[in-house]
């Protein structure tokens, strides 16, 4: 049961999200199905609290003493990866944040994608289904490469 719930937090972790879920819950020994399965929805549960509330405590904070810096480069991270997106995208904002969110690159994924259309004030339902339709193209194109042999766990094996 441990390695179910770890493989569940470890995809809710921001920046880390399912690209490291999956091939560690693989690599302990959890059914890749199943892994799928739970680094899924571990990843999108955060999501509307992102969408909704982050925005809010990251402008709160940026001001504070110990936290100020961190919660600053959230926002500037969320802030350059809307605008970079905003102007790529243009009318088709929708597959742009589809696409952010669901190839696998470093700086990208839910996390910054929900803070990104949070920050643009993209509409909700769209964001969502945008971003839920991102972690399943993160979640296919993850699992091929951690049956491969390519994983974050096989690497440090």
């Amino acid at each position: 049961m441990k390695k179910y719930i770890l493989t569940f937090l470890i995809s809710m972790v921001p920046i880390i999200e399912l690209r490291g879920g999956i091939p560690v819950g693989v690599g302990m020994g959890v059914p890749w199905q199943t892994a799928v399965v739970i680094c899924m929805i571990g990843n999108i549960l955060p999501v509307p609290f992102i969408f909704f509330f982050a925005r809010k405590v990251l402008e709160w904070g940026a001001d504070k003493p110990v936290i100020g810096k961190f919660f600053s480069w959230c926002l500037e991270k969320g802030r350059h990866g809307g605008e970079k997106l905003m102007s790529k995208a243009g009318k088709g904002m929708f597959w742009a944040l589809l696409l952010f969110v669901g190839i696998p690159l470093p700086g990208t994924g839910a996390w910054t994608g929900t803070l990104a259309a949070s920050l643009l004030d993209l509409d909700f339902k769209k964001s969502i289904a945008a971003i839920a339709l991102g972690v399943v193209l993160a979640a296919v194109i993850i699992t091929v490469l951690t049956l491969l042999g390519f994983g974050a766990y096989t690497a440090v094996k």
